[in-house]
């Protein structure tokens, strides 16, 4: 299994949104990195979802439900998307703060390239997460 962590804007799509749906395809993802990231991806694959903008926080778990596919609005098919299930929200939401004085997170992707939408995460850093995220 992999750990993945993926960012989406809270005002276009949210944790919460993702639970009330149940699952939604990833899609929007266009930078080459994150789509060679987004191809790695297995049903399974666990993932934390992370508001960007204002919030920088990690807000909830899911589970990758398909693996990459064809982003069906990708004219010259070289895009994929993938869907998620929600898991379960954070009892406490973790910021990006706690996250950069965490030693478990020095030499992240998600510290040194802030703008990776799709960042793999190491089995500890994702229960670092989950851990942070209980209390």
């Amino acid at each position: 299994m992999s750990y993945w962590l993926l960012k989406t804007e809270p005002e276009e799509y949210s944790y919460a949104d993702l639970a009330r749906d149940g699952a939604a395809e990833w899609d929007g993802i266009t930078a080459a990195p994150a789509q060679a990231n987004m191809r790695q991806m297995r049903i399974g694959d666990a993932c934390v979802i992370y508001h960007t903008g204002n919030e920088r926080l990690a807000t909830g778990l899911a589970v990758v439900d398909r693996e990459p596919y064809p982003d069906p609005t990708d004219p010259a098919g070289k895009r994929v998307w993938i869907d998620v299930r929600a898991a379960e929200s954070l009892a406490k939401p973790v910021s990006l703060g706690t996250l950069r004085e965490n030693a478990v997170f020095d030499g992240s992707p998600l510290l040194r390239m802030s703008r990776l939408s799709v960042v793999p995460l190491t089995e500890q850093q994702y229960e670092e997460i989950r851990r942070l995220g209980s209390s």
